[in-house]
């Protein structure tokens, strides 16, 4: 996934070292379902194995709402999963061992009940990156300048409450389930006012800042294809592009135009990611093709889909 370290010449001061190596360590385990597709032939074939692989128990498919199919989803090996859990230092014992039992007793699930952890324990979980929640996309304009009349039942019913009930008081406005209890249709009440989902997701810590590497990286590689003509361009001209022109450390002496890796948008930005790596992603999720060029050997053609 990553390049090694350059061992002279970096362009790199110590600190930038360091934060390189410490973000590649902190990274999930995961791979995209778009990468295994690119290794395989068989879209198919690999639905089945890797469905195949999690019956079995030896991986877990990971989904990120919102994210879209080819970057949201990604799986993970269970024995990878279930080390990250007991390496880290923010949770109790008693905590990791709930939550492996649920892994381990639900190993296909890409969400699991609320109802399964305590209030605490929940907050320990969200806190260390190993569930999240998702909430309804509505706000209180939505509800309460533009109700439908599903939702507001009738009026009549509304102040028919709401009359019995002294001046001032949360019951003079219907009570806390008034729209409910007057026959409306809502998915939320007030006591629960953010439409919180009564499931989590399952997550990695840390996966977020693996997404936006991996979009940022598809992206930038889309637009070096972009400045050839007809967006199709050598494989080896993409892969110097990506490199950026760096310092070739066979010759014992730089050029003019050479760039030490350091300077690289490959490395300022994406941490030394390799070209192959971000290739596979973007050939997986259909935004790019290789093809024979008879010439010049493969070459990459993009396929009009966005990223």
């Amino acid at each position: 996934m990553f390049t090694p370290l350059p061992e002279r010449a970096a362009g790199m001061s110590s600190t930038r070292i360091a934060e390189v190596l410490n973000f590649r360590r902190a990274l999930p385990p995961i791979v995209t379902v778009a990468h295994v597709h690119a290794l395989l032939n068989s879209p198919t074939a690999t639905e089945k194995e890797i469905v195949e692989l999690m019956r079995e128990g030896v991986v877990r498919k990971i989904v990120v709402p919102g994210r879209g199919t080819g970057v949201g989803e990604g799986l993970v090996l269970v024995k990878e999963w279930e080390r990250v859990v007991m390496e880290n230092k923010e949770l109790g014992e008693e905590i990791k061992q709930a939550l492996l039992h649920h892994l381990r007793t639900n190993s296909t699930a890409l969400t699991l009940p609320q109802s399964l952890f305590t209030p605490t324990d929940a907050t320990s979980l969200l806190h260390a990156g190993f569930l999240t929640s998702s909430t309804q996309s509505w706000t209180t304009t939505d509800v309460y300048s533009q109700p439908s009349p599903s939702l507001l039942g009738t009026l009549t019913s509304l102040s028919r409450t709401a009359t019995t009930a002294a001046s001032g008081t949360l019951a003079a406005v219907g009570g806390q389930n008034a729209i409910h209890n007057s026959g409306g249709n809502v998915g939320t009440n007030l006591t629960n006012p953010t439409g919180a989902s009564d499931e989590f997701h399952l997550t990695l810590p840390t996966t977020g800042a693996y997404l936006r590497l991996l979009t940022s990286a598809r992206s930038h590689l889309l637009s070096l294809l972009s400045k050839s003509p007809y967006r199709e361009a050598p494989l080896s001209l993409l892969r110097e592009r990506w490199d950026g022109g760096v310092a070739d450390p066979a010759r014992n002496q730089r050029r003019a135009t050479d760039v030490l890796p350091g300077r690289t948008r490959k490395w300022r930005v994406f941490f030394g990611l390799e070209f192959e790596w971000v290739l596979a992603e973007c050939v997986g999720a259909g935004l790019m093709e290789l093809f024979e060029t008879g010439s010049v050997g493969l070459g990459v053609r993009g396929t009009g889909k966005r990223g």
